[in-house]
């Protein structure tokens, strides 16, 4: 990448780490909240929220899941991690990272298996350089895959595991 500006490339997916594919916000404002209690979507408020929660939005929900996968994707010249945020990983896998983290609660090896279905898919990203010094990846700003008959993960774990929608 030149200077810092986005650029945009033709890639293939190589792989998709599973192991940790999502971390919880504050449902208000959207700050990075600890994943304590990792089997709970809703479990709090950051605190700043929670303090002015019950007099201007006593109906908040809590807490919600975002995105974040670690993807190795390939180009015509060669192999790089990129980090994947949630706009981007939606576009993916067809759902929030919330309905993803409740279908993988109840189908474990479903994030493994997501992996495996967005392999080798051909995409067109456009990566920007992180804004924060500590950052180690690139970061995929928009993805388009290019394949005419994409599907997004959910639909076909949700085909793959008998499950119905609605």
């Amino acid at each position: 990448m030149e200077g810092d500006k986005p650029t945009t490339l033709m890639c293939t997916v190589v792989a998709i780490d599973h192991t940790n594919f999502s971390y919880r916000v504050c449902s208000v404002c959207e700050k990075t909240l600890p994943d304590n209690n990792i089997n709970s979507s809703s479990s709090s408020l950051c605190k700043y929220c929670c303090h002015f929660n019950n007099a201007f939005n006593p109906g908040s929900s809590g807490s919600k899941r975002l995105f974040r996968l670690l993807v190795s994707i390939a180009s015509d010249t060669k192999v790089f991690v990129v980090i994947m945020f949630d706009r981007a990983a939606r576009v993916l896998f067809g759902c929030s990272a919330d309905e993803f983290f409740d279908f993988a609660k109840s189908h474990p090896s479903a994030a493994v298996t997501a992996g495996k279905i967005l392999e080798g898919e051909i995409l067109r990203v456009t990566l920007s350089k992180p804004k924060n010094g500590n950052a180690q990846h690139l970061r995929v700003v928009s993805v388009v895959p290019l394949w005419s008959g994409f599907r997004p993960a959910i639909e076909t774990l949700r085909e793959l595991y008998g499950v119905r929608v609605g």
